[in-house]
């Protein structure tokens, strides 16, 4: 019955994100979206890719991080391993074990570590960057031109500090355990997201897209926060209607802001496949030698 329950809320996430790009191409001219592509420069694309690869580098670190407070002393090397099998499983085997849970549950079997710590690591891993992503989202909301964000500006920024307050108390409330590395957790959270708005700047730079940078890159981050919602596969569909309506909100063109949407997602889609050779190959959980 729970197989059955989890291949229907598969094939939904699935039927919901085909909806929704089917809603979005609809609404554009897929010729121009194809030329679009066409006019991408593949050097800056190189440039978005490197950038991409570095955010993912930095939150397996991350991930590291709070592994290493449970006592589970993974090797970088073979954490990076795990983490890239994770990203395959979450983006090309949607109707198998997620690759959230497929990491849980490798660690659980190899380490003696409570269930709860586990799960608990992995949420806050993926809650430190939502935090990091919603920080720099208000931060470029407080300087862009819009008559929609100008009389909320002070609030805005009050919600910076009041988040960070938030997410710290959260932790030693529930997860002291960890606490110890929150704020070096919360500096990598920094890096992964910069990197990843570096990604999105090449992609701008690859397309010869010169003014509205910091409009394109405060959608980008409200999609990456709106992806996390689990309603389609791996965010597909919902960051692209995210791009769709915030192109037309801040005044840009729909068919880039989707096609740099799609960009990403192809970017992200070409290192996630890298995790294949570790589906075939089993991880191999090497710990530091004390």
């Amino acid at each position: 019955m729970a197989n059955l329950r989890k291949q229907g809320l598969t094939a939904l996430k699935i039927l919901i994100s085909v909806a929704l790009i089917y809603f979005i191409f609809n609404k554009l001219n897929v010729a121009e979206v194809v030329e679009t592509f066409k006019k991408a420069n593949p050097l800056y694309l190189l440039f978005a890719l490197v950038f991409f690869a570095m955010s993912k580098v930095i939150a397996a670190y991350r991930l590291n991080l709070y592994f290493h407070e449970l006592k589970i002393l993974l090797t970088q090397k073979s954490n990076l391993k795990l983490y890239l099998l994770g990203m395959f499983y979450n983006l090309f085997l949607p109707g198998g074990i997620g690759g959230d849970a497929y990491k849980g549950y490798v660690i659980k079997k190899s380490f003696e570590v409570e269930t709860k710590k586990v799960v608990a690591v992995l949420v806050l891993d993926r809650l430190s960057g939502l935090l990091l992503l919603f920080i720099y989202a208000c931060a470029l909301a407080m300087v862009i031109n819009n008559d929609d964000l100008a009389n909320f500006k002070i609030l805005i920024g009050f919600a910076i500090p009041l988040s960070m307050v938030v997410f710290y108390f959260l932790n030693a409330k529930f997860f002291d355990y960890v606490l110890p590395v929150f704020w070096k957790s919360i500096a990598y959270s920094a890096f992964v997201q910069l990197s990843q708005l570096v990604c999105v700047f090449f992609i701008l730079k690859s397309l010869g897209i010169e003014s509205n940078g910091v409009a394109y890159l405060l959608i980008f981050l409200i999609s990456s926060i709106v992806s996390v919602i689990p309603l389609t596969i791996g965010g597909i569909g919902s960051r692209e209607l995210t791009f769709f309506y915030g192109a037309a909100w801040l005044g840009l063109t729909e068919t880039t802001s989707v096609g740099i949407s799609i960009l990403f997602f192809l970017i992200t889609a070409l290192v996630s496949l890298f995790g294949i050779l570790y589906h075939f190959k089993k991880v191999k959980l090497e710990t530091i030698k004390s």
